[in-house]
């Protein structure tokens, strides 16, 4: 595995961190920003619709220029915002942080993910996605508990600081670690990489990532208060309830990257029949501590998980270009805000397990947008119209 790819994940890592801080430091950021508990919860929508509308944007405006040169940008308007973040006098000052980084994040991941590409050869391109991944599991295990220690004993602000610090040695840790590459769209630019949206089945495959996603996060969401509430769970515990389920996406995380090069829609079918199982298990068992905490794990284990197979499936269907996958990863946040937005809904008319259902009919939506692959004869193999260029051992072509 080239050692750029877990540079690659520690640029992953810092990013997912401060897509999150904002979730464990709300009440500290409300006084400190003289607004709202629920005000405050709009920049996590800000920061996931900035990602999934503008990432595409800033990421065509990067692509000819050398993919180590484009993440370098990326790390400087990233830490502007979160410079931006730390200093913020007053509620409108962080919203535009949380847009600024929330664009950046995702060109982050759409450019990230297709360098992957570029250094890995196609049979092992699956697990270099996992680990890739790994630095957003890791996010959810490490980066949000340590970050809301850090603003919990030092200050909310202290939190946004530590992140720019993270980001700044990622950067530096980028520029020694990834090769000087050629810009992936200097030879067909723009159109060629658009060109692909024409196919209809790219469409179909992006939509079972939002569902795959979508049904995992109407359930993680909303974990707080079905454990405490429901199952019966003291709120001390909780953190460390979540901890374990971070460490169960990190292994499936593992597993499915083994598997994804091979086995990339029947891996996505298993796993989307086993998260309808274990969501509507928790469903029905959520006031069971045993059961519900198994179903929790089985969640982690089967939902975010299957990335590097729905990265693997989009590349094969579409190409393995910026562009793509930065499309990519808005539709999978957009599964995030289609989860959680659908969650809160359910809440409101039918209470606390409504999310756990509504995750499990999603889950079922997504494995109907595979039938027409697992009934026709296709293994999630298909050539890619537009594979990646060999990879030079270095280009002078970037400064």
């Amino acid at each position: 595995m080239p050692r750029a790819v877990y540079v690659l994940a520690l640029g992953i890592f810092a990013m997912v961190t401060s897509e999150f801080v904002v979730a464990g430091l709300m009440p500290q950021m409300a006084d400190g920003l003289d607004t709202t508990v629920p005000r405050i919860g709009y920049l996590i929508t800000a920061f996931a619709v900035a990602m999934a509308a503008g990432g595409p944007f800033l990421t065509v405006a990067l692509m000819k220029l050398p993919p180590r040169r484009a993440l370098m940008v990326l790390f400087a308007v990233f830490l502007t915002g979160n410079v931006l973040a730390a200093t913020a006098t007053g509620y409108g000052v962080m919203m535009a942080a949380r847009i600024i980084t929330g664009v950046a994040s995702q060109a982050f991941f759409g450019i990230g993910i297709s360098l992957c590409a570029r250094l890995t050869r196609p049979e092992v391109r699956g697990r270099a996605m996992a680990v890739a991944m790994n630095g957003l599991m890791l996010g959810t295990l490490l980066g949000l508990p340590l970050s809301t220690l850090v603003g919990e004993r030092y200050g909310w602000r202290a939190a946004f600081w530590a992140i720019s610090a993270l980001a700044l040695v990622a950067a530096v840790v980028t520029l020694a670690g990834v090769p000087r590459l050629d810009a992936a769209g200097s030879e067909g630019g723009f159109r060629q990489e658009a060109g692909v949206f024409r196919n209809p089945r790219l469409w179909l495959v992006l939509s079972t990532s939002m569902l795959v996603i979508g049904a995992t996060f109407s359930a993680f969401s909303y974990f707080n208060p079905i454990l405490t509430e429901i199952t019966g769970f003291s709120t001390g515990t909780v953190p460390l309830l979540l901890i374990a389920y971070g460490a169960a996406t990190v292994v499936g995380n593992t597993v499915v990257g083994r598997l994804a090069d091979r086995y990339a829609v029947p891996v996505l079918a298993w796993g989307l029949a086993l998260n309808t199982v274990f969501l509507a298990g928790f469903a029905l068992l959520a006031g069971l501590p045993a059961p519900a905490v198994l179903c929790m794990l089985g969640i982690g284990l089967v939902g975010v998980t299957m990335n590097p197979a729905m990265i693997t499936r989009v590349q094969r269907t579409g190409n393995a270009g910026p562009l793509v996958n930065t499309v990519h990863s808005s539709f999978i946040t957009l599964g995030i805000i289609v989860g959680s937005s659908l969650g809160a809904v359910g809440i409101d008319l039918w209470g606390l397990r409504a999310p756990l259902w509504l995750g499990a009919a999603l889950a079922v939506l997504g494995l109907a947008t595979l039938v027409p692959e697992l009934t026709g004869g296709r293994s999630g193999k298909p050539a890619e119209p537009t594979p990646p260029r060999p990879v030079p051992a270095a280009s002078a072509s970037e400064g």
